[in-house]
């Protein structure tokens, strides 16, 4: 029904994924498959909703002006998620790591230590020490070539360095994990038992696989509720990223207002028109849209893994559980990270996420995205076979 195999041309739309290589140090044609935005259009009712506005011609001050915009977010939550959320609790701004950062400064203080689990989408790392805080990293396990948390250890850290927020990755990028209602239960008592804030960013929520179910953590127990900054956003899911609209979720009503006021420092008020718009039409029109891709995206992941087991046999696919994104561990090349790059960036002509990137948990390790044609990823695999042979 919808469309995901037309290749659309990218370049000279201000892309950054296509526009900007050479600024990033990379040759121009490079083919990219690193930051974490998709190779499709939006959802058409997206678009309509986009070109009907425009076609209106005025783009003033605006803001969700009745009940619409909140009911399809209202609607969205209770049947993918069971979780119902109410109005006050929202609070709207241009992105996730915008509120994350806004978390940070209101719940701590300059000195205050702030734990992450890498590896881990590398912002983390950046707000918490560009706010003057104390980066704790709670490394993840990988066993039988899947992640765990090791709690223990965290439990350990947040009392030896006095943790004072925690943000949680969920569904975990870079590693695929959808985290289970157990996991989340442990790691939620155990942050309630220490007085130590959650952060959540669910932004990848929507793209769990056959067979997972993602939880929200907010929803698990009114405890947690009452000790989370929920981060979410249509932006992931519909690839509106450009469009700056993200849906912090705050039950606690004096986190919320701790919150705002560090929202109001900024400056910011009203957010993205066409943000707006596009949020509500996908929430109200785009789930069989998003159906339909998860599938695609299945199949994306099938050809990556039968690839990588017939060719490639020394790089194992780290089995995503959910996120449009994998990670692929190639320590048993013997290479350095050094090396691994100059591989991908020189004779394939690939540009990824080194692993690096997501802490020392990284190493020998490569971040792709496949939420692109399945065409453009069947390049990009000839390009790693021609480029990895022999090794």
């Amino acid at each position: 029904m919808f469309d995901f195999d037309t290749v659309i041309d990218r370049r000279g739309t201000h892309s950054l994924k296509y526009d900007f290589a050479a600024r990033r140090g990379m040759p121009d044609e490079i083919l990219p498959l690193w930051v974490a935005d998709m190779d499709f259009a939006s959802p058409p009712a997206v678009l309509d909703a986009l070109a009907q506005r425009i076609r209106h011609g005025v783009f003033g001050y605006s803001d969700a002006a009745d009940g619409g915009y909140f009911n399809s977010l209202k609607k969205w939550y209770k049947k993918r998620f069971d979780w119902e959320i109410r109005p006050e609790w929202l609070v709207k701004t241009p992105g996730v790591v915008f509120a994350i950062c806004a978390a940070i400064r209101g719940l701590t203080q300059p000195g205050d230590a702030v734990l992450i689990q890498q590896p881990v989408y590398y912002p983390f790392e950046s707000v918490i020490k560009v706010n003057n805080r104390r980066l704790i990293v709670n490394q993840l396990i990988l066993e039988d070539n899947r992640y765990r948390m090791n709690l223990e250890e965290m439990e350990r850290q947040i009392i030896d360095e006095q943790v004072k927020l925690f943000i949680l990755c969920s569904p975990h990028n870079p590693v695929g994990r959808v985290w289970s209602e157990k996991e989340l239960t442990a790691v939620g008592r155990l942050c309630a038992k220490y007085g130590v804030y959650v952060v959540a960013d669910e932004i990848h929520a929507d793209f769990v696989y056959t067979g997972y179910r993602h939880k929200v953590f907010a929803a698990i127990c009114p405890e947690f509720a009452q000790n989370c900054i929920l981060c979410t956003a249509p932006t992931k899911t519909f690839n509106l990223a450009g469009l700056q609209i993200s849906n912090i979720i705050i039950p606690n009503e004096k986190l919320r207002r701790i919150f705002k006021r560090e929202i109001a420092k900024t400056g910011y008020s009203q957010p993205n028109l066409m943000g707006l718009l596009a949020c509500q039409a996908a929430y109200e029109e785009g789930e069989a849209w998003l159906e339909e891709l998860i599938k695609y995206l299945e199949g994306n992941l099938a050809l990556v893994r039968k690839f990588l087991e017939e060719k490639l046999p020394k790089v194992h696919l780290v089995e995503p559980e959910g996120t449009y994104l994998i990670w692929m561990d190639f320590r048993a090349l013997g290479l350095t990270d050094k090396e691994l790059d100059e591989l991908f960036v020189k004779k394939a002509g690939l540009w990824l996420d080194t692993g690096t990137m997501f802490g020392a948990g990284g190493v020998g390790f490569q971040r792709m995205n496949i939420a692109c044609p399945r065409s453009l990823l069947q390049e990009a695999l000839d390009r790693m076979e021609k480029a990895f042979c022999g090794l």
